[in-house]
């Protein structure tokens, strides 16, 4: 079986990866992934970034931000690739945050068709939930939908 390159172009970190040219090169910029240069200063991949990719985008996935997963890249050693136990343990470190999103959207989802995030429609209704409009001092739109996306609501 021939050996396969330990190096690879952005092409074919796209092609293999799924993502993007300009994706790769945010990465990096970031800190997310890093890359060599070759002697024409062209971006060389080490294979490994692979699976450094597919962390990064199953933890986005699941609505983890780029700088929680910086942070989780940051606890590895030596900046190396995770492992599926390196998974394991920062999935459960990610666990108590998850669960609160998810619990979140299913307050929201329940009061949705009850509550409109104080817009106001229903000032017969908000008058339960918003006595005296004190809403509208949080500012414009609505600020119940905004809060249940920050675990509020």
């Amino acid at each position: 079986m021939p050996r396969l390159p330990d190096s690879l172009t952005i092409g074919e970190v796209a092609d293999r990866s799924g993502v993007p040219h300009t994706t790769l090169r945010f990465y990096e910029e970031r800190g997310l992934i890093t890359s060599e240069r070759s002697a024409g200063n062209q971006r060389r991949y080490h294979r490994a970034v692979l699976r450094r990719l597919a962390f990064i985008r199953t933890a986005q996935r699941v609505g983890l931000s780029l700088e929680d997963i910086h942070a989780a890249l940051d606890t590895l050693p030596d900046r190396r690739t995770p492992t599926k136990a390196d998974w394991e343990r920062l999935s459960r470190a990610w666990q108590s945050e998850l669960d609160a999103r998810i619990d979140a959207l299913h307050r929201l989802r329940d009061n949705l068709t009850s509550c409109i995030g104080c817009g106001c429609l229903s000032l017969k209704s908000c008058q339960l939930f918003n006595a005296d409009d004190r809403l509208g001092e949080i500012g414009p739109g609505a600020p119940m939908l905004r809060a249940a996306g920050k675990g509020g609501m």
